[in-house]
């Protein structure tokens, strides 16, 4: 029975918060929303959208439901630490950022932005082909923990040198994506465009009722591919170009084989990224591998996949304690980077929920959504009765009833 008269609402009305000053961000969701009210529609698709139903973008979040807490009492947690030990090296929280492409869509000079702002926290960082910034740039900034991403174009020309030019500039980590044969069905993306790479006539009238994004973009002008253009004809090293050029030129024909001679020429850490199977996990181990992202493309490729975090508990069971796994797609929240360590996870690699920083206020946005998500960590081991992430074990959950 309720004791509220018929007139007062159950609950007060609420509403995010979709300003402008990313400190009064308490959320990933609330930096969301004002990443959302600055970009117009085209760019706030092509970061929010998933393939076809999105079924899969949406199975990313319901798989946290399957577990609930199980927190222990009057455990001292006085000494709480959330570094993490990542390929042999202290990372200061159990996360890294994930490697994404066209970011100068959301923010000018997105990616020097988000490498600093890692570089600020002691994180990794992840800078993906397709980035808008070279990568010895990056990886030359003060701080970075540099981690490429190769995507494989082309003939074998492209790829060796996109990995020599990595290997020259200190990159720590290759990591090989390999759910990207043919780029995802990502329909609602689509819909913005003509034909392909020009928008539509309501697409172009939306990007004019967004003149802060529009004047940033003036000002800093289209963004480029920096590390792809050697490559691409002179007379398409344009935004467009390139784009249309990189669509074309994903190679199909990848296998193991591929791994082998990848692994004989790269000296450093090897990470197949886009793993979605156990016995995917074994290959890639067998194959010499130092370690596998567990990931779905955060739902951008492969409609009616299961969620990664689904897979780390028998990736873990299979290959054993030492091997390092790392998962994305879907998180948003420190108690989930919590249920994937506790699960098995040694990191959390970050796409949207940084970028959602990034979008709504540049560098220091994506230090903010790092920080909301340092703290919701350290929060939940001292609620959880936990001291340390490397305490974590799956006896701190529960099947959900």
């Amino acid at each position: 029975m309720s004791f509220l008269p018929r007139d007062v609402p159950s609950q007060p009305p609420r509403r995010l918060y979709a300003g402008r000053d990313v400190s009064r961000a308490l959320t990933i969701a609330e930096l969301r929303a004002m990443a959302l009210a600055r970009l117009p529609r085209f760019s706030a698709e092509y970061l929010e959208g998933g393939a076809e139903e999105e079924l899969t973008l949406a199975d990313n979040r319901r798989a946290f439901d399957d577990h609930v807490f199980a927190p222990r009492v009057l455990v001292s947690v006085d000494r709480r630490s959330k570094s993490r030990m990542i390929f042999g090296r202290p990372s200061a929280l159990p996360i890294g950022s994930a490697p994404t492409g066209l970011n100068g869509l959301l923010w000018p000079g997105a990616d020097a932005a988000l490498a600093r702002a890692t570089a600020a926290a002691g994180i990794p960082f992840g800078q993906s082909t397709v980035s808008n910034a070279l990568v010895a740039d990056l990886a030359a900034l003060p701080g970075v923990r540099h981690w490429f991403q190769l995507y494989v174009f082309g003939t074998d020309d492209i790829w060796e040198t996109l990995v020599d030019n990595a290997h020259r500039a200190g990159s720590e980590v290759l990591l090989l994506t390999v759910d990207g044969a043919v780029m995802g069905n990502r329909e609602w993306d689509i819909r913005n465009y003509a034909r392909p790479l020009e928008l539509t006539l309501s697409a172009k009238l939306d990007v004019l009722a967004h003149p802060r994004w529009l004047l940033d973009l003036w000002r800093a002008g289209y963004p480029r591919f920096s590390n792809l253009e050697p490559f691409v004809p002179a007379a398409d090293r344009t935004f467009f170009g390139v784009s249309n050029w990189s669509k074309s030129s994903l190679r199909a024909a990848l296998d193991w084989s591929f791994v082998d001679r990848l692994r004989r020429r790269w000296p450093g850490k090897l990470v197949i990224k886009g793993v979605q199977t156990v016995e995917d996990v074994l290959e890639a181990r067998r194959h010499g591998a130092d370690g596998v992202v567990l990931s779905n493309h955060g739902g951008r490729q492969l409609d009616r996949t299961t969620s990664p975090l689904r897979l780390i508990a028998p990736a873990r069971a299979a290959v054993g304690k030492d091997y390092t796994l790392l998962v994305d797609s879907g998180f948003r929240r420190g108690t989930e980077i919590v249920m994937a360590l506790a699960l098995g996870a040694d990191a959390v690699l970050l796409g949207r929920a940084l970028l959602y920083g990034l979008a709504a206020g540049g560098e220091r946005g994506a230090k903010r959504a790092i920080d909301i998500l340092a703290t919701e960590i350290d929060r939940t081991l001292a609620l959880l009765g936990v001291d340390s992430v490397d305490e974590l074990t799956p006896d701190v959950l529960r099947p959900a009833p």
